[in-house]
């Protein structure tokens, strides 16, 4: 797809928007800002998080996953979270209806990419749109990725990063997806947020048309009542609710989800939808 056929229309300002593990503390981020002021310096960039767990792939997924629908249309996401930098891992660009995804392809694109069409994807393999001809072994944000949102940003047409992909290839992070029960639904912890709260892959709508106290969510021997705030139960008790992000997710009032029932991600849990108001105390282990 050249920059004629392009869906978005190139303005004096694009936005990149940054999700890493680098943390503050160290130069990487400044110094990945400096490259993109450098090759495209009316680029606006936006910081995501840099705080991510370092290596935390799942991480790097839900956060570009619950942030994506937010910035503007056009916006390229630069994701590098990368425990695989230097192998042959793939290096890769991605254009869908709203933006472009940069990063490494090892799954922290694939959230967005099991629900959003994509038009384009390649590698970024062609040298042209490196910072360096020889980009350095452990610091592919800086040399590759960086430049090629830099490149982006500045209206150069994906395709001439790399050859096309068959998006089909691009890697997957193995994660059971929701589906629909006999009494609800079922599904798996994605996230857990640094306040200890812990977002399932449950959408938002499996519970959207039932009361708060006519659901329940169960991780394994423990059940739940439904709220819709944190404060719906007393301080220290736990609950199951609707997230900010659209997700079902397991919380605790001002406590951590996380400490109080050892939750972690890829953990199952279901949703049992009641004809009645659930009695919590007829259905111990709340």
């Amino acid at each position: 797809m050249g920059i004629a056929d392009c869906p978005f229309d190139y303005c004096d300002c694009m936005i990149i928007a940054l999700i890493t593990d680098f943390g503050t503390q160290d130069s990487y981020v400044g110094v990945m800002k400096g490259v993109i002021a450098g090759l495209c310096p009316t680029a606006q960039t936006i910081d995501i998080t840099h705080d991510l767990p370092p290596q935390d792939l799942y991480a790097a997924r839900f956060t570009l996953l619950s942030t994506y629908p937010y910035l503007p249309p056009s916006t390229i996401f630069l994701v590098v979270v990368d425990p695989g930098v230097g192998t042959q891992r793939r290096a890769v660009a991605v254009q869908t209806s709203r933006g472009f995804l940069v990063g490494p392809d090892n799954g922290v694109l694939s959230g967005v990419l099991d629900s959003e069409p994509v038009l384009n994807a390649v590698e970024l393999v062609n040298a042209e749109y490196w910072r360096v001809p020889q980009p350095s072994a452990t610091f592919h944000g800086r040399d590759i990725f960086a430049p090629a949102a830099a490149h982006l940003a500045n209206g150069v047409p994906i395709d001439r990063l790399g050859p096309v992909l068959d998006p089909q290839s691009l890697k997957n992070l193995p994660l059971t997806a929701p589906a629909v029960t006999e009494t609800g639904w079922q599904g798996v912890v994605q996230y857990i947020d640094r306040f200890g709260n812990a977002a399932t892959t449950i959408p938002a709508s499996a519970v959207s048309a039932a009361n708060f106290d006519t659901w329940t969510l169960s991780l394994g021997e423990i059940t739940l009542p439904g709220g819709r705030t944190y404060a719906a139960v007393p301080c220290g008790e736990g609950l199951a609710l609707v997230g900010s992000h659209g997700f079902v997710e397991i919380a605790v009032n001002q406590g951590s989800a996380k400490e109080r029932f050892g939750v972690a991600v890829g953990d199952r849990v279901l949703i049992h939808l009641w004809s009645t108001p659930f009695d919590p105390v007829s259905s111990p282990g709340v």
